[in-house]
């Protein structure tokens, strides 16, 4: 008989095993052992061969000579594995909290020749490249460049990232302190319809309206905004064609 995969479920641990059928009780526990850290003599096992079924208890008098052909194994039914021990005396293996660890000191670290960083030193990347500080200078006037090239400036029509139905009036323009890793200049635009993704604050800051539980604002790089004659839309125009 074909092996049957089984989804083993005790305390601390769930996995996908496959279950030979011609195995005894005894058999199979001494397996489930390695899978969920319970001793075989202290193993209660159940079966659900399908989600909301009666659990089938898997024990017998004899469960050296008792297979697992006398029960109705079905593929990715649970097989539950209740440890009967005292909580006091059951060992979490996923917890690692308590178990010694040895941290490298980071001077040791760093005079390593086989590590990330002793790499990262020797292709000049990252904070090791000297050419780091002026490649970050020219992203910001990057930026800069696009505000002036783009004629955005704070009460400008515009829209965003190309689609119609965001549209709405340019805010703010500048450094944006709140947003991780995002240094440079970022454009505030309050768009006509609350398909934003804030009222005017981020992290705490206001940068521009009152606090309000429609999402008007949204904060985007400046390539993505573009300042032009967009007048709000008029839904009732298009009623005009009917």
């Amino acid at each position: 008989m074909a092996d049957v995969p089984l989804v083993v479920v005790s305390e601390f641990a769930q996995a996908e095993r496959r279950i030979t059928p011609s195995w005894s009780i005894s058999q199979l526990k001494t397996k489930l052992e390695t899978v969920t850290g319970v001793p075989p003599s202290c193993q209660r096992l159940s079966l659900k061969p399908t989600a909301g079924a009666e659990a089938i208890a898997i024990e017998a008098p004899n469960e050296d000579d008792t297979h697992l052909t006398n029960f109705p194994l079905a593929p990715y039914a649970e097989l539950h594995v209740i440890d009967t021990r005292p909580a006091a005396s059951r060992i979490n293996l996923n917890d690692t909290a308590n178990v010694d660890k040895y941290v490298m000191p980071e001077e040791e670290y760093e005079k390593k020749a086989d590590s990330v960083l002793a790499w990262k030193k020797n292709q000049k990347l990252g904070r090791f490249d000297p050419d780091a500080p002026s490649h970050e200078q020219a992203k910001l006037d990057a930026l800069d460049r696009e505000v002036a090239t783009r004629g955005i400036a704070v009460g400008r029509r515009c829209r965003v990232g190309g689609e119609d139905t965001r549209r709405g009036l340019i805010q703010y323009v500048g450094e944006v302190k709140e947003i991780p890793g995002g240094l440079g200049t970022w454009v505030a635009v309050k768009l006509d319809e609350p398909v934003g993704k804030n009222d005017g604050s981020i992290a705490g800051t206001r940068y521009w309206g009152e606090p309000s539980e429609l999402k008007h604002g949204v904060f985007v790089r400046p390539e993505r905004v573009e300042v032009g004659d967009f007048p709000a839309l008029d839904d009732l125009e298009d009623m005009e064609e009917i």
